[in-house]
């Protein structure tokens, strides 16, 4: 069994097919932006040298193929992924999953909220996640299986009505507020989600995605479920790095008006907790690749990609640390 498993999260930023209408305030990329931004994915990709990567704008599921296509190592990789409805006048945006390790079974979308679990009445949509989850058990060993799910929650984006303006104070606090109501009714719905997992199969799991809020936020914390019982939390994998440097701390996945901040995280359940007595393994180190933000370079995403190395305990791990 190999002794160490790489997760990753990478929003690809608005990945589409060239010409593709996506905002009304966003021209589409030709077709040389196109493949500059595929090609630049590829090798961001090889670069990650992830077993598990979670993809977040995902305007094109064959877009993601292509740039896989393009790398050294993921041509042959399980790729998880669903197409919003090709009915609708616009492209819209998703998440994938991607693995070099086998699937136990073909993943699935979770688009709705589980029973109980609704925006407020009069909400757009008020029964489903804005973008699905998608959920994947992968398998690491024929003794270990970790449930992989991929997710991308509603940005701080003033979720405005038909009429409003920025220019009003009032209606943009309202549109703020409905954006942060949304947020916090995905998070609660995924909690509810990976509380389930927990209480059932009991496998060992990990979040991926764009969490569009820090990690000490309300939001994420609901998805750790802090306060839950320990078997049903999750908790931050670069809270738990064992090779944390504080004098090397560049730990950021976003820049946005000359503000630095992580808003993409990797969680985990207490399987990769090593200072609880359960643990298989470790989170040895957290890394961030995020020198493309800095460089603003054209064809890169907007966000840095976030790794997670974890190491597997060998049998002899609890002799070694009663230090027989």
């Amino acid at each position: 069994m190999q002794q160490e498993i790489r997760f990753a999260t990478f929003n690809a930023f608005n990945l589409a097919p060239a010409g593709a209408k996506l905002y009304d305030n966003l021209l589409p990329c030709t077709q040389a932006e196109f493949e500059a931004k595929v090609d630049w994915t590829a090798r961001q990709i090889d670069l990650l040298d992830a077993d598990v990567i979670g993809f977040q704008e995902i305007f094109s599921q064959a877009a993601l193929k292509l740039a896989l296509s393009r790398t050294r190592n993921y041509q042959h990789a399980f790729h998880v992924g669903f197409d919003p409805d090709p009915s609708c006048e616009r492209l819209s945006p998703s998440v994938a999953l991607v693995s070099r390790l086998p699937l136990a079974a073909p993943g699935v979308a979770h688009a709705l909220f589980p029973p109980g679990v609704a925006m407020p009445p009069g909400s757009r949509e008020p029964d489903r996640f804005a973008r699905p989850v998608v959920h994947a058990q992968v398998i690491v060993s024929p003794e270990l299986s970790v449930d992989v799910l991929v997710v991308h929650l509603k940005s701080k984006r003033p979720d405005y009505r038909t009429g409003d303006s920025g220019d009003d104070a009032q209606q943009y606090a309202l549109a703020c507020l409905r954006s942060l109501v949304r947020r916090g009714t995905e998070a609660v719905a995924l909690r509810v989600l990976l509380s389930n997992l927990a209480r059932g199969a009991q496998r060992a799991r990990v979040v991926l995605g764009d969490f569009n809020d820090v990690a000490d936020a309300v939001t994420t914390g609901i998805v750790q479920g802090i306060g839950a019982p320990q078997g049903e939390r999750l908790f931050d994998a670069y809270q738990l790095q064992r090779w944390a440097d504080p004098l090397r701390h560049v730990g950021f996945s976003n820049l946005h008006d000359g503000r630095y901040s992580t808003i993409d995280h990797i969680l985990v359940s207490e399987h990769f907790n090593g200072a609880l007595p359960n643990a298989i393994g470790e989170v040895i180190d957290v890394i961030y690749l995020n020198d493309h933000l800095v460089l603003a370079l054209a064809p890169a995403s907007d966000h840095g990609q976030v790794l997670a190395r974890i190491r597997l305990f060998d049998e002899a791990h609890g002799l070694m640390d009663a230090g027989v």
